[in-house]
């Protein structure tokens, strides 16, 4: 039944329900920063101004405690009480795993052509699994993409944490790069959103500052978003000595043959691999970026989502 919910309302129970398909009940100041607007798809994506005080007292009013409920700060559909002990067993075991990572990215600072470096996934929302492993976005330097992916591999391979074969947990998903030049992502769409908001910088502050301005569309989706202008505490410093090594690296490896035969070899590669043409796969290969997500989640997600706000009869 279609009920007759406020725009905010609308919102509030929106972002509740997409949540929920994460297993990841929100706080009420969450709620607020991570807001969905309903009627995106509409046209109309003039820009809004939602406080938090306007968000604490739509969640107070009676309509809202017929579909939600909250417990220990959090909010989260009716029935779904058991998503507390969830999260917060999930935001203990993304501590961890945050802190290993840290140790890689220390690692992988010194890699020539690297600019930056991104958690994102389940890790970035302080939401993963113990047997998950670490999806980043790597930023390189325009016209070194593919000699900045190889190295990346190499190196991470040597460290013992790349993922391959069924060598998943607490590894590096080297599943996304792009150049400097090409810092806008290319699916705009709600999980995307999502993705980019949760990301967790950890090294190269000033391009993510960058990546930030160039991905401003997100606020058409989700209306409180804002650049972050505070370093993050797990930020990767670089340093005078790994900006030697990693000048050095790029002094010797920048030939161009080096990048063509490179990206010769490794298009051929991924031409060959069966997940690269498989149904609803999502493979980009290009100079500007690269892209493998064999079996993206932002569909699956997005289904789910599509159901429960049609239960619960939001509408534009």
């Amino acid at each position: 039944m279609e009920a007759n919910y406020s725009k905010l309302q609308r919102y509030i129970l929106a972002t509740i329900a997409y949540y929920d398909g994460f297993d990841y009940p929100l706080t009420a100041f969450e709620i607020w920063k991570h807001l969905i607007r309903t009627d995106y798809a509409a046209g109309d994506n003039q820009p809004l101004t939602i406080t938090l005080a306007e968000v604490l007292g739509a969640l107070e009013k009676d309509l809202m405690g017929k579909y939600l409920e909250s417990a220990r700060g959090f909010y989260f559909l009716k029935g779904r009480n058991e998503l507390i002990e969830t999260r917060i067993k999930h935001q203990k075991i993304s501590a961890g795993k945050l802190k290993r990572l840290v140790k890689v990215v220390a690692w992988l600072r010194c890699v020539p052509f690297l600019r930056m470096i991104g958690a994102t996934g389940g890790l970035a929302m302080k939401n993963a699994h113990r047997k998950s492993d670490w999806d980043l976005l790597l930023v390189i330097k325009a016209g070194h993409i593919w000699t900045g992916r190889t190295l990346v591999t190499l190196l991470t391979h040597f460290l013992g944490r790349r993922r391959h074969g069924k060598k998943v947990i607490d590894r590096v998903c080297l599943n996304y790069f792009v150049t400097e030049d090409s810092l806008e992502v290319m699916t705009k769409d709600l999980f995307s959103a999502n993705e980019y908001l949760f990301l967790v910088p950890l090294f190269g502050e000033q391009v993510y500052q960058r990546f930030q301005i160039k991905n401003q569309w997100i606020r058409e989706l989700k209306p409180t978003y804002a650049l972050q202008e505070i370093a993050q505490l797990k930020m990767v410093e670089d340093t005078f000595f790994t900006k030697m090594i990693r000048g050095a690296g790029e002094f010797c490896l920048q030939g161009a043959w080096l990048e063509a035969g490179l990206k010769k070899i490794e298009k051929k590669k991924i031409a060959k691999n069966p997940k690269t043409h498989q149904e609803g796969s999502l493979v980009y290969a290009q100079d500007d970026a690269l892209v493998f997500l064999p079996v993206p989640h932002g569909p699956v997600i997005f289904e789910k989502f599509k159901a429960k706000i049609e239960e619960l009869g939001i509408t534009n």
